[in-house]
């Protein structure tokens, strides 16, 4: 397969790849661009999931503050070296993370923040919304997942649509940044203050 020069530097602007893997998955894909998209966010992942053992030590405090002085935020993102805190594409994307917050109002930074409590009272609610739609007994543990699937996308940063890119989600975001920057990032926590 005849992979053009147009194709590689169109895959690289979509998303960052560095020459020689966008010609690598390109031919892999056989051309098609959709498929060298996945296939990168895939090893993007596997990246990622190499680096989650390491230690993210440094960091920067994100800032945003809206226009009316209304709406502020404060996000703390670590990552392991103050070289990489320094470096554009992860101060850009503490700041998106910022406006993100600000626009989309998180409640927690990952389903594993959001309290048992909280969990218990929205599987207490599903249950009864069921019961009186007469939903199956049978059906109810995987409808609830599913309703709980869709509360964690609502009030979770990392699994709520980036409002940049909608098919993308935050953690698909901070995963790409893992894979281009080459360091743990994680996003320790934020503040959202609002009148």
């Amino acid at each position: 397969m005849n992979i053009t020069t147009e194709q590689i530097q169109n895959l690289r602007k979509e998303t960052g790849a560095g020459m020689m893997d966008a010609k690598k998955v390109l031919v892999e894909a056989e051309g098609d661009f959709d498929t060298a998209v996945e296939l990168l966010r895939k090893r993007g992942q596997k990246v990622a999931a190499k680096k989650a053992e390491r230690e993210a030590k440094e960091g920067l405090i994100g800032t945003y503050l809206h226009s009316n002085g209304k709406v502020g935020v404060v996000v703390e993102v670590n990552c392991e070296t103050d070289f990489v805190a320094r470096n554009e594409q992860f101060k850009e994307l503490v700041h998106d993370l910022s406006l993100h917050i600000a626009a989309a109002s998180p409640l927690y930074v990952s389903e594993q923040d959001v309290p048992e409590d909280v969990i218990a009272k929205e599987k207490e609610i599903y249950t009864a919304q069921l019961a009186q739609e007469k939903v199956p007994k049978k059906m109810h543990t995987k409808v609830i997942e599913g309703k709980l699937k869709k509360f964690y996308s609502e009030v979770c940063l990392l699994n709520q649509p980036f409002l940049k890119d909608q098919d993308k989600t935050i953690n698909d975001v901070v995963t790409e940044a893992i894979s281009k920057i080459g360091e743990k990032i994680v996003v320790k926590r934020f503040s959202r203050l609002a009148i």
